[in-house]
């Protein structure tokens, strides 16, 4: 007979709340995962000992280290008091023979239509008559067991009336019937169940793996709202830096953009969230569900009392229940990432706009003359006799390795540094497919690898595949622009640590390093990049400043 038989719903519940999903019995040594779940401690630790990875069985979350296991003391003495009143209620069965103290029925005798204790049972194990009584596990409803009508063992199930019957009623009301053994029958209805139990194992795996995506995505969502805040936020920064005290207005009108973007950001992410929980809570009821129909499922499966599975009403367990269809529910990664950009995009096109010869005349007012410095050249690098063009050669150059000198990448300083102040200067990078730009402080490594960023002394930007533009900032900042500069304007603002880089002809702002902090001299700096077998031969050129009108 199947062991929770005699229990209550409620007790049912109780024990669906108290069951390890590892071993699906009740906890023995309950431990708690960090994540909130409970399993059976030699469960868990199982688990954890034949594999590489440390996550919990029921969600699947991931933890960087093993977790201590402690005993979830209070949920451990919850156990014990459920497993003592199921204990009693187990041993409700008492042997009919005994006289004065009863003792626990060890069988029930379906000819006999007796219980027996161990001692008692004894002639049905050594008799030969009685060896071939019907055995099985104690029931107290035994009259239930037996035929009515003869009074004898319901052996035989009798498949065009649906009902347990003896031997005699084959002879009568049931002559020329299809019957067959309960043992048989019983076997079929386990074999659908198995096949039931099946379908709501998978269901709840697809729900489980349906909760580790939500999860997945709200941290995906969470990584990628930070960088379009940053990108918001650098943005903002970079405009204001781009203004160099003008156009107030234009500030004012970029911050309140960049405010409500931020403003509907953040309303869209607790939306998010919002849903999210939702799913979740939604999912892991419907895990409840099915679990309980599961552990329904499995007991019945175990269960050796064949009458008594034939008898109970199965036919709702023969099918998974109604669940939600969560294949045709979709996971918003990203809502706001699109209108985002846009929003953003129509702001830069906005202030592009009025970044006009106002601006860069401003900027061009601290035009100093820059030459390069033939002592920091790289020696595949050729310098022009006035020192205003270099370009990426295919000879190597017998030059004194002085300490100035860059002796592995191919770069150049210019021979004027500065130490507070504003200075401009401007690039023709025309024709090239390469290039670095920028500003660096005197101290910069020079020998061998160099690592290009200002927290290495390197203020710039660079080209790269020909379109590939990037500011090489921390971290590096991929750059969109509309056209190919044919010529870069280089502002820096000492005191301020600002460094601005222009496209000249389309008068428009590049790229702003900004709230940086100079306390070394700044030299213009200058690498043509390699010749690329004459890809990228052309010069950099130090370009004479042409004030815009």
């Amino acid at each position: 007979m199947e062991r929770d038989s005699s229990l209550s719903s409620s007790s049912v519940s109780l024990s669906e709340e108290l069951q390890c999903c590892i071993c699906l019995d009740v906890f023995s040594d309950p431990v708690s995962t960090p994540c909130g779940h409970n399993f059976c401690r030699i469960c868990l630790k199982q688990c954890w000992d034949n594999s590489q990875i440390y996550s919990c069985p029921y969600c699947k979350e991931t933890f960087s280290k093993r977790p201590e296991l402690n005993i979830n003391t209070t949920l451990r003495e919850v156990t014990l008091i459920f497993k003592e009143k199921f204990s009693l209620r187990r041993s409700e069965v008492l042997c009919d023979i005994c006289d004065e103290r009863k003792l626990k029925a060890l069988k029930s005798c379906l000819m006999c239509q007796m219980s027996y204790c161990e001692t008692h049972l004894e002639p049905h194990q050594r008799v030969l008559k009685l060896k071939k009584h019907k055995l099985l596990d104690p029931v107290e409803n035994i009259e239930d067991y037996i035929c009515e009508k003869h009074e004898r063992p319901l052996e035989l199930f009798c498949r065009d009336d649906q009902t347990c019957v003896c031997v005699f009623c084959t002879d009568g009301d049931h002559k020329n019937h299809n019957t067959v053994p309960l043992e048989e029958e019983s076997k079929e209805k386990k074999t659908q169940l198995l096949k039931t139990q099946t379908d709501i194992q998978q269901m709840i795996q697809k729900r489980i793996k349906k909760i580790q995506d939500i999860k997945h995505s709200a941290e995906l969502r969470k990584v990628m709202n930070c960088n379009e805040k940053l990108i918001s936020q650098r943005s903002g920064e970079q405009e204001k830096a781009a203004s160099v005290e003008v156009f107030s207005d234009l500030i004012r009108s970029i911050e309140r953009c960049q405010t409500e973007l931020l403003e509907m950001m953040d309303e869209e992410e607790k939306a998010e969230e919002k849903q999210d929980e939702d799913l979740i809570k939604d999912l892991e009821q419907e895990i409840t569900e099915l679990k309980l129909r599961d552990s329904e499922l499995e007991k019945i499966k175990h269960s050796e009392d064949h009458l008594h599975l034939i008898q109970i009403d199965t036919s709702s367990l023969y099918r998974a229940p109604d669940m939600k269809n969560w294949s045709e529910i979709s996971i918003k990664t990203h809502v706001s990432v699109e209108n985002l950009r846009r929003a953003l995009t129509q702001l830069q096109e906005s202030v592009n706009e009025k970044l006009t010869q106002t601006v860069l005349m401003k900027m061009q007012q601290y035009a100093v003359d820059v030459t390069l410095d033939p002592d920091t050249a790289h020696p595949y690098l050729i310098l022009s006799e006035d020192r205003k063009q270099v370009k990426h050669g295919d000879i190597k150059h017998k030059l004194p390795d002085n300490p100035g000198r860059f002796n592995l990448c191919p770069c150049v300083l210019g021979k004027e540094g500065f130490t507070s102040g504003r200075f401009y200067f401007e690039v023709q990078v025309k024709d090239k497919t390469e290039w670095d730009l920028g500003v660096a402080r005197e101290s910069i490594n020079r020998k061998g690898d160099i690592t290009v960023s200002p927290e290495d002394g390197f203020w710039t930007v660079w080209l790269r595949n020909e379109n590939e533009y990037e500011a090489l900032d921390d971290p590096d900042v991929s750059l969109c622009l509309k056209v190919k500069p044919q010529k870069v304007g280089v502002f820096v603002d000492y005191e301020e640590g600002l460094v601005c880089f222009y496209d000249v002809e389309s008068r428009s702002h590049i790229y702003s390093f900004t709230a940086q902090t100079f306390t070394e001299k700044l030299f213009p700096y200058f690498s043509p990049c390699p010749n690329d077998e004459g890809k990228n031969s052309a010069p950099l050129i130090i370009s004479p400043v042409h004030y815009s009108k």
